[in-house]
């Protein structure tokens, strides 16, 4: 459907220091990884899969409509890299899939007819708490 090699070439990553464990090593590396996407600049999708991922993506994207994520689990930045390059691909992929209309069905004559019935018992009850007419 998409080119992801093509698609990968258009990210930008920055290598930022990351918190959590590490010890004394910590301080001195940048091993948590930040990807960028700008959505509206990308040139491997076409207008309709854009639209579909300003709209699918809307919490997620900035104000300039760049998809921003993080990843600092690992004390590795390569390891990092894979890790936010794959949450990446599984947004992009769950951005881009179109949700199934909703066909109208008709209410089924059993269900009328048992609603009806319910209906009617109903009242028949609370007809009976009424004293009788003389």
């Amino acid at each position: 459907m998409l080119n992801e090699d093509l698609l990968l070439a258009e990210l930008s990553f920055k290598a930022i220091k990351s918190s959590g464990a590490g010890g004394q090593h910590v301080n001195k590396t940048a091993s948590k990884v930040e990807l960028t996407f700008n959505v509206e600049a990308s040139t491997v999708l076409n207008e309709e899969q854009k639209e579909l991922l300003l709209k699918n993506l809307q919490t997620r994207l900035s104000n300039q409509n760049v998809l921003v994520l993080q990843c600092g689990e690992s004390r590795s930045q390569h390891k990092n890299k894979a890790l936010v390059i794959e949450r990446f691909l599984e947004i992009i992929k769950q951005g881009l899939i179109v949700p199934k209309k909703r066909k109208k069905t008709a209410v089924p004559k059993a269900v009328k007819q048992k609603r009806l019935q319910n209906k009617k018992q109903l009242s028949e009850k609370k007809a009976n708490r009424k004293p009788p007419e003389i």
